[in-house]
């Protein structure tokens, strides 16, 4: 089904390394609602979901095993990571992903929980951090003490974090190659900064 857009959500940065944006270039941003936390109880005035009640149902005799032989039980489903989509153009999704980070680690959530992708321009901290060398560079990842910023081209050598933000800052090709990939390192939350269409174009259908 389609990815509905988030309600835009305007708050002051208070930390995280930032993009600077060009000149003469203003990036207002939506923000992501924080990642997923346990259910809080229903406010006053605002009663929580009604779930029916299930139908009684006659128990049944555990099956047996014959000797040798086993009983099948099925694996559990793999956890989906939650997806939230931020509407913004291609210049503008880096901006984007930064303002989804201050927001993230404003609500609680630690530097090291969170990965962030670029599909096109690399992130200003990668970019610098790599003119040390790529040992350094990964070194930094493998600590797993800070937001990490990686290329689409070279997030498959990243490790899985509970958060991953992707910046869709490139063309449409980059990014429907990086979205799945993004989303196979979430663990429990996947933030895209980009075109609605074009990023339900690639995981609508799996969403």
């Amino acid at each position: 089904m389609p990815l509905i857009p988030e309600e835009p959500q305007i708050h002051e940065s208070a930390q995280g390394p930032r993009a600077t944006p060009a000149n003469g270039r203003t990036a207002p941003t939506p923000r992501p609602v924080p990642g997923p936390r346990p259910a809080a109880p229903p406010r006053p005035g605002r009663p929580g979901p009604v779930r029916p009640m299930p139908a009684q149902r006659t128990p049944r005799e555990p099956a047996v095993a014959a000797p040798g032989s086993s009983v099948p039980v099925a694996a559990p489903a793999a956890a989906t990571p939650q997806i939230q989509l931020i509407p913004a153009s291609a210049e503008g999704a880096l901006d984007a992903a930064e303002e989804a980070v201050d927001l993230l680690l404003e609500s609680g959530r630690a530097p090291g929980e969170v990965l962030v992708v670029t599909t096109g321009q690399p992130h200003p901290w990668a970019a610098h951090e790599l003119s040390f060398g790529e040992t350094a560079y990964w070194a930094q990842h493998d600590a797993g003490d800070d937001v990490f910023y990686a290329d689409a081209s070279v997030v498959g050598r990243a490790t899985s974090r509970p958060v991953v933000v992707v910046a869709a800052n490139g063309g449409p090709d980059a990014v429907a190659t990086a979205l799945p990939l993004a989303l196979g390192r979430a663990g429990t939350l996947l933030i895209v900064c980009g075109d609605p269409q074009q990023i339900n174009s690639v995981l609508g259908a799996g969403v």
